[in-house]
């Protein structure tokens, strides 16, 4: 292993079967309920969902980021993500997104935001190569 090895973050998460009707995930101190059940449970993120939550969650982690260093006020922020999963390959065709920030901000600033999610974000970057990931951020009304 090399000296810029060592100073790369690395991740370990563990998922094992519990029955027919699902699964679960833990990392750290976090448990999540995986849907793997072939019938579907309205209880846990399936597969494809949790790509998508992933997708919002390092959003979010990029804003929480970089909000301190551009001096950006804000008072909260919601993510949407409306996913197309195609059939064959199996795969997510597209991942549609709204990032919608309650602030005073400009629209300058708010675009200086968007590029810093787009550029900076680990989960974002990893998927946008093999998926047509596009969106917005706005100004909530």
């Amino acid at each position: 292993m090399t000296t810029e090895d060592k100073l790369k973050m690395t991740f370990n998460v563990r998922a094992h079967r519990i029955n027919a009707h699902g699964s679960e995930a833990t990392c750290k101190s976090a448990t999540i309920s995986l849907d793997t059940d072939l019938a579907g449970r309205v209880d846990a993120f399936n597969p494809a969902e949790l790509l998508m939550a992933a997708i919002a969650a390092c959003m979010l982690k990029g804003i929480e980021r970089v909000t301190p260093i551009l001096k950006f006020s804000l008072r909260g922020v919601e993510v949407r993500l409306h996913g197309v999963r195609q059939d064959v390959p199996p795969r997510m065709e597209s991942i549609e997104y709204e990032i919608i920030v309650d602030t005073d901000e400009s629209d300058h600033r708010l675009a200086l935001l968007h590029d810093n999610v787009t550029k900076y974000g680990t989960v974002y970057n990893t998927v946008l190569p093999g998926t047509s990931l596009k969106g917005v951020l706005k100004r909530a009304t």
